[in-house]
């Protein structure tokens, strides 16, 4: 388990959409923060997906979701309506400065196109309805990530070593968020 203080500074910059600061909503209760690629990523329209199935189950142990984008926040809340994820707590970051300062890199060719990454994307693309927009909204270079934090304390984490992983949002949050 990851218990890695974050730097109180961006955590303090960081607000949702209703000008929360994400310092303040740790202190609260666990936040799972996620950091996704740009809407026209299959891959980001997987997780909001995922997360959408799965919302229920992680709020019910205490945490808080929080979504990371790229994109104005007009935008974002019609992806997230799109999901089912209607009212769910967002941060933007257009110029990627909070990916940076969670150590969140921008991709190699082979962690955004190698084979792996195509066959994925074939099946989360045209097998599972999650298909690349047209549109690239945001910089398709940056890779994703996923944090636990707690009290400023990255409590646990998930890296992506490429484009096309698939997060277990539930034992994230299950190994060091149980039932408040």
């Amino acid at each position: 388990m990851i218990e890695q203080e974050v730097a109180n500074e961006a955590l303090l910059q960081m607000r949702t959409q209703d000008g929360q600061s994400l310092i303040d909503l740790s202190q609260q209760q666990a936040i799972l923060l996620i950091f996704l690629r740009h809407f026209g990523c299959t891959f980001c329209r997987e997780a909001l997906s995922d997360i959408a199935k799965k919302r229920q189950e992680i709020e019910e142990t205490g945490t808080k979701i929080v979504f990371v984008h790229m994109s104005d926040n007009k935008l974002a809340e019609r992806y997230f309506s799109r999901y089912d994820l209607i009212g769910i707590d967002h941060i933007s970051d257009p110029e990627c400065k909070y990916y940076a300062a969670f150590g969140l890199m921008k991709g190699s060719v082979t962690q955004l196109f190698g084979l792996k990454t195509w066959i994925r994307g074939f099946e989360a693309g045209v097998l599972n309805g999650h298909l690349v927009g047209v549109k690239q909204m945001g910089d398709g270079f940056q890779m994703p990530g996923v944090f636990v934090i707690q009290n400023a304390v990255i409590k646990n984490s998930y890296i992506h070593k490429i484009a096309a992983d698939r997060p277990d949002y539930t034992a994230l949050v299950g190994c060091c968020c149980g039932s408040h």
